[in-house]
């Protein structure tokens, strides 16, 4: 490979403020490599003929679009967006639905943020999409409480549960087990209460609860059981 000296001078440079926004060891040790790199390069060889630097200045470039391309999966993964489309558990009774309500706790009308699913303590919940557990722990009137990353900032939030069984930092698959119902925090009796959240704004979970419209009409059954907040 051939390179004239001018385009390895813009490529070593550009190369060099690349590996200086890295901040790892390995970085560093690139960084230690550049500058290498551009010592020799600096004494090139005529135009048109092959030197020894331009080995080296090939493989350099070659580190550099590997770096490249993985920085780039890793900004695909971190902003792929998993949508959640699934029950997050089975057999429930729908007690409050999304949107204003009489607290059943606090009383007056009450925007509610997500649904309460009343099922016995110690049902099984489920991740509804693939993601990475945010937070895994007792918070204010949720109770025990999951808060699931999806990815360009949908979440899903898992709430009054009796037992997590996942940890702040997980990655979790659709389907995963999470946690089991409770009714822990603000609540009336066991239920799951769950949220789907878009930029930190709650809005109606129940087209993420189902794949389909049909499965929908059939996933729920309004009933009597545990409610609770938040709000």
């Amino acid at each position: 490979m051939i390179v004239s000296p001018a385009v390895r001078r813009i490529f070593v440079a550009a190369f060099a403020s690349f590996l200086s926004l890295a901040a790892s060891p390995a970085a560093a040790q690139s960084n230690v490599v550049a500058a290498e790199v551009t010592t020799n390069v600096t004494a090139a060889a005529p135009h048109g003929l092959a030197a020894p630097q331009d080995e080296e200045f090939a493989k350099l470039f070659a580190n550099w679009e590997a770096l490249d391309a993985r920085g780039n999966g890793e900004m695909v993964a971190k902003y792929k967006v998993n949508i959640p489309s699934q029950m997050p558990l089975e057999n429930a009774l729908l007690t409050s639905d999304y949107g204003m309500r009489t607290h059943p706790v606090l009383g007056g009308r009450r925007n509610h943020k997500g649904v309460d699913l009343a099922a016995p303590t110690g049902t099984p919940v489920y991740a509804t999409a693939d993601g990475v557990v945010e937070r895994a722990d007792w918070f204010s009137s949720y109770g025990l409480f999951i808060r699931i990353e999806h990815g360009a900032e949908l979440e899903t939030r898992y709430a009054h549960l009796s037992r997590l069984t996942v940890a702040a930092g997980e990655r979790v698959s659709k389907g995963d087990l999470i946690g089991y119902v409770g009714s822990t925090g603000r609540s009336t009796g066991p239920h799951l209460h769950y949220e789907v959240r878009i930029a930190n704004k709650a809005v109606n979970p129940m087209p993420y609860m189902v794949e389909t419209q049909a499965q929908q009409r059939f996933a729920l059954a309004v009933g009597e059981g545990g409610r609770g907040g938040p709000e």
